[in-house]
């Protein structure tokens, strides 16, 4: 029952930062729609969430084990309510920078909570895949509820009208039943904490951690990964909205299939892999995706007239949001084979690592693809997350040959033994 209510906190938490965290590309086209912000200025907004993501990761994932994982998430999720309050009641483009600096930051201690809380509760190697999976799948069901709470608020009629912003009252609402949740939610925390280490020993773990042979080829997938997913979900609604000339509302909703994809392909993912070694799916989804962008891509060129509605929507529309589906199982598998080569009381750093270079790579997905909207157009951008989808393969291939060199039994008794 202990384990039931934790989960169901754990799960609660994701999902209100995963409709928040992901609604950018929505914000993105609201702000240009009722602020009258440029593409350019609006693409900085993926930043101001995840530079703050990645500054207070490094800042605090040394010390939230002496926090509390409890604690921290529910700091996280009052400052995040607050924020949504605020958002409402200014209604502001500098405000929305201040809300996504708000939440990045407060993402920060909750990733690094959940994912080290995960493992104090998981059996073993086999159940912490499967909790990072489910875990990972339902950040992606909400992000894909997300898509739809939004445009449920959008007036296609009059984009530009300030009704949207209501939504902000049910996200703060959300974030205070959560945190009063985490709250009353029980967790032995006891295994996290090291028993005689040191203020500079907490302080030393992630350096400790990049010295190991697999960092560099899991942190470049990673990063690699976060790019792509924020290339294209981030710029979708806009790539709907101005290449397939689709309504807003109608841009909005369709990126939630992308958002669905990606959830169907976690909770099917974790199924396929528990019976094979996750190279060779992982690697036959990479390419089932640059395939699937080869074909809607000259589809959406091809576009010249307006569409009204979901039934005379291009085939790309449908398309490139299928491209999810493939994506999805990479991020929780590779993250899942990392943390279970380590010790638990390692898991809060190497979180920490996780978030930085999952926010760098978000970062500059969005800015580039931003920018090269509004030089090249919407198909060449995309065109060019073929890239980091092949440097993504070689990443992975490179991690499983560094993983097989050292094996986790091995790696976790040597990192135990500093």
């Amino acid at each position: 029952m202990a384990k039931a209510r934790i989960t169901a906190a754990l799960f609660l938490t994701y999902a209100v930062f995963a409709v928040l965290l992901n609604s950018v590309g929505t914000v993105i086209l609201q702000s240009e729609n009722a602020f009258g912000v440029s593409a350019g200025s609006a693409a900085l907004l993926d930043g101001f969430k995840d530079i703050p993501i990645a500054i207070t990761s490094f800042l605090v994932a040394s010390f939230l084990p002496r926090l509390g994982y409890r604690r921290g998430i529910a700091i996280g999720l009052v400052m995040v309510a607050a924020a949504c309050v605020a958002m409402r009641l200014v209604g502001a483009f500098w405000m929305t920078r201040l809300m996504f600096a708000t939440v990045g930051a407060s993402f920060a201690v909750v990733k690094i909570s959940v994912y080290s809380s995960v493992g104090l509760i998981a059996r073993d190697g086999r159940d912490h895949a499967a909790r990072i999976s489910v875990l990972e799948g339902v950040f992606m069901l909400g992000v894909l509820g997300g898509g739809w709470l939004f445009s449920l608020f959008i007036d296609p009629a009059h984009p530009a009208a300030a009704g949207w912003l209501n939504v902000y009252w049910l996200l703060a609402a959300a974030a205070a039943a959560a945190a009063l949740l985490m709250l009353v939610s029980p967790l032995d925390e006891s295994r996290a904490i090291q028993p005689r280490a040191t203020l500079l020993d907490s302080l030393s773990e992630a350096p400790r951690l990049l010295r190991e042979p697999f960092m560099i080829a899991y942190l470049a997938s990673a990063f690699f990964y976060v790019l792509i997913e924020q290339s294209l979900g981030t710029w979708l609604p806009t790539f709907d909205n101005k290449v397939l000339r689709l309504p807003p509302d109608v841009s909005v909703q369709i990126m939630s299939l992308f958002a669905g994809g990606i959830m169907v392909g976690r909770f099917t993912g974790g199924a396929v892999l528990s019976r094979m070694h996750w190279r060779t799916p992982l690697t036959f989804c990479l390419a089932c995706a640059a395939v699937l962008l080869l074909i809607a891509l000259p589809i959406a060129a091809a576009v010249r007239g307006p569409a009204h509605g979901w039934g005379d929507a291009s085939l790309a529309a449908f398309l490139l949001p299928a491209v999810g589906l493939f994506l999805g199982p990479v991020y929780p598998t590779v993250n899942s084979a990392v943390l279970s080569a380590l010790p638990t009381e390692r898991h809060s750093a190497m979180t920490g690592l996780i978030v930085i270079f999952s926010a760098l790579g978000g970062t500059l997905g969005s800015f580039v693809t931003g920018r090269l909207f509004g030089h090249v157009g919407g198909a060449a951008a995309f065109y060019l997350t073929l890239a980091p989808l092949a440097l993504l393969a070689l990443g992975l291939t490179a991690l499983k040959r560094s993983l097989d060199a050292q094996p986790p039994a091995i790696l976790s008794q040597a990192l135990a033994a500093e």
